[in-house]
């Protein structure tokens, strides 16, 4: 169901409509990568190599108990920004994400809705902040890869340009040679959003739940589903009044 998060009905089919070209976070809109496959485990373990190699102080205790990789791994490249300690931390994260993405649920509808959204002709792109190798692996599982390839730009070296920083929405635009406000940015976080306020992307909240939800509103968001059918529903619809 779509959340009630503006008076005017026309917002969401406008912002369906109106993409030429649509930028989709991978965690969430697409799938859920860590379903089979414990975020918080493998956070945890993120922690105890690096306390076993004596690095414990890299890390605040509430940077310790995080149940979110991404964390452990952002903390530690604020403090040795470009090191090899922050490279190799990185490749273990994606070694995990690889491994993660073989048990990982697909979000219901997205596969239906990407395929239509390319079928009427709108580009597609992922702009996320998990490897890109993980993405092009998950997609290649459900025979998606077409529908993005080669616009997938994921996490690099270069860990400060990841979300919310507009990084890889504006490689995305440049790439396809698209302006902003041709776009559309499919997000779950408040770090999506900020992204795509910063890169002047109108923005979609995906929510799974109440509690995403609830943090896409705080944030600002002002159209929020809670279900892709939505989306699919709406360009199907638009298909048929042409």
């Amino acid at each position: 169901m779509p959340f009630e998060t503006e008076n005017d009905p026309n917002r969401l089919p406008h912002l369906i409509r109106r993409a030429r070209v649509v930028l989709w976070d991978f965690d969430g809109p697409i799938c859920r990568l860590f379903a089979g496959h414990s975020a918080e485990r493998v956070a945890g373990d993120l922690v105890s190599w690096l306390e076993g190699r004596g690095l414990r102080g890299l890390l605040s205790d509430n940077e310790r108990q995080t149940l979110d990789p991404q964390v452990v791994l952002r903390a530690v490249d604020r403090r040795h920004p470009g090191s090899d300690l922050v490279a190799e931390l990185e490749e273990r994260l994606t070694q995990e994400e690889l491994r993660a993405a073989s048990s990982a649920w697909p979000t219901p509808y997205a596969d239906p809705l990407i395929r239509t959204w390319t079928a009427v002709g709108s580009r597609l792109a992922i702009t996320t902040n998990n490897s890109p190798r993980v993405v092009r692996k998950y997609l290649a599982s459900r025979g998606l890869v077409d529908c993005f390839a080669p616009h997938i730009y994921g996490r690099t070296q270069e860990l400060r340009l990841l979300k919310p920083d507009p990084h890889c929405l504006n490689r995305a635009l440049s790439a396809m040679g698209a302006a902003p406000e041709d776009a559309l940015m499919i997000g779950d976080a408040p770090s999506d959003l900020v992204a795509a306020e910063r890169a002047g992307v109108p923005f979609l909240g995906y929510a799974r739940n109440d509690r995403k939800a609830k943090f896409l509103l705080e944030a600002g968001a002002e159209s929020v589903v809670g279900s892709l059918e939505t989306l699919l529903k709406l360009l199907r619809d638009g298909e048929r009044d042409r």
